[in-house]
């Protein structure tokens, strides 16, 4: 074997480790207790929420109820195949999802319930089709990338903690409406296996 063709052979083994190396690392790792990720889906699924308050002023304005059964399956459905395009489990994407619709629906309640016992919204209502919808249909896209991004934590005993102590950081970050913790709450339920948000001691 000449010179030249070991140097070769030496240069191909060296790239195909490397690219081993590449391609089986995780693209996130929380081995250093980085959370930026869970930070990231957190701040997602409150902006989800925010849209809970122009869907509700709609439906009050068209006298509609705030369950709407079909288009929720139809945006679980959705969720499933996009999941399953991504290699992200479809049944986590479901059941997270599933929480992000509950918890809208908390926040949508609780603006009728108050405009019930006092003042209606002013104004016109939203163009949904041509506003929040499309924004929904973005933030649905960028939430699967992001439980892509947490799903190799979802095991992980302590993912609970983490999920709480991500909300807590995000939040004293922000101006987050303090009223909607509890539903905020709610929507990341499911990022853990186990269930739950746990406690930030």
């Amino acid at each position: 074997m000449n010179r030249s063709f070991r140097v070769a052979a030496s240069c191909a083994l060296v790239s195909f480790a490397a690219l081993a190396t590449f391609t089986l690392t995780p693209a996130i790792a929380y081995a250093d207790g980085d959370d930026t990720a869970l930070t990231n889906l957190v701040a997602l699924a409150a902006q989800r929420l925010a849209l809970a308050e122009p869907v509700a002023r709609w439906k009050w304005a068209n006298h509609k109820p705030i369950t709407d059964t079909p288009r929720e399956n139809e945006l679980l459905t959705d969720v499933g195949k996009r999941a399953a395009a991504a290699n992200l489990d479809p049944a986590f994407a479901r059941a997270f999802f599933r929480d992000q619709i509950d918890a809208g629906k908390e926040i949508q309640q609780a603006l009728f319930d108050r405009w019930h016992s006092a003042q209606p919204p002013e104004g016109s209502p939203p163009d949904l089709a041509i506003g929040t919808r499309p924004q929904l249909d973005r933030l649905t896209q960028s939430l699967i990338a992001g439980l892509t991004r947490v799903q190799a934590l979802r095991e992980t005993p302590d993912c609970p903690s983490r999920v709480a102590q991500s909300l807590a950081n995000w939040q004293s970050l922000t101006r987050y409406d303090s009223t909607q913790t509890k539903a905020l709450t709610h929507a990341l339920q499911h990022v853990c296996e186990s269930g739950g948000v746990g406690a930030t001691g």
